[in-house]
């Protein structure tokens, strides 16, 4: 079939696009090629302004999720300038403040891990509470996790636990609409990107490249490959997932006794 996903013509709203390596920029991009309406919703005025050439003449709207009421503002917004109903939702928003390095877990702080969950995981709810009235009767929304909530790496800190908070969200949100509406709600668990956003973690650049040791094809993923799940699961070809993890890793995650990487561990050192 030419056109399998058959998301033409269909109006979507993308949380989170900072640059061109951005998750969302990616599916925003996708979605475009497919010949899908994209809405874009940036966090700032400032973020805006540094956007203007990349999203020139494309319908931009500002929202800091975390300012309370900021959320239902924009659904009034978008309302009102008649761009709905809306047949999909990508929520790609994550923040943690690293501002200070790496701390041990034990250590977060009151504020850092309250505000990391405000944007990374509440908003998803408020998201789904401001636009319920005005997405279509089979609508998707989509949000990026990562691959593993079992893993504890040490540079990823309180992100881990407010992650899981985030997936935990997405099926009770599933739960809940499923009273009155056909909408689904899924997350994309991706394994680690190369990303602006991930490159400001203490430490990523090693915990990348021993991530691609770990995957079957001893290659990580393209940020692309995870583009390309998030509109299987925007579009009706995945009408029968719901509440659910899809977890593209291309790998790792079953692969922790690689051969090669146990023989790297264990040589005797020098």
């Amino acid at each position: 079939m030419a056109d399998f996903l058959q998301l033409a013509g269909m109006a979507f709203l993308v949380f989170g696009v900072a640059n061109k390596k951005s998750v969302a920029w990616f599916v925003a991009k996708s979605l475009e090629e497919q010949g899908a309406r994209v809405l874009y919703s940036v966090r700032s005025e400032p973020r805006r302004k540094s956007l203007e050439t990349l999203l020139a003449g494309k319908p931009v709207f500002v929202c800091d999720v975390e300012q309370e009421g900021a959320v239902a503002r924009l659904a009034a917004d978008i309302a009102a300038a008649g761009h709905g109903p809306l047949h999909g939702i990508v929520h790609s928003i994550a923040f943690a403040n690293y501002s200070e390095g790496f701390k041990a877990f034990h250590e977060t702080k009151r504020a850092d891990f309250l505000q990391a969950t405000a944007v990374s995981a509440f908003s998803l709810v408020e998201i789904a509470r401001a636009f319920k009235p005005h997405l279509a009767p089979n609508a998707s929304v989509v949000t990026i996790g990562i691959s593993s909530l079992l893993v504890t790496p040490d540079n990823y800190g309180y992100m881990g636990p407010i992650k899981a908070a985030l997936e935990s969200s997405v099926r009770f949100l599933a739960k809940s609409f499923s009273a009155d509406s056909a909408v689904r709600f899924n997350a994309v668990g991706a394994g680690p990107l190369k990303t602006s956003a991930s490159a400001g973690i203490p430490g990523y650049l090693e915990s990348y490249l021993y991530a691609e040791k770990l995957t079957f094809r001893k290659k990580n993923l393209e940020t692309q490959e995870v583009a390309n799940t998030v509109l299987f699961l925007l579009s009706e070809r995945s009408s029968g997932v719901n509440g659910t993890t899809l977890v593209v890793d291309a790998g790792l995650g079953a692969n922790y006794f690689d051969k090669e990487i146990i023989r790297l561990a264990m040589r005797p050192e020098k």
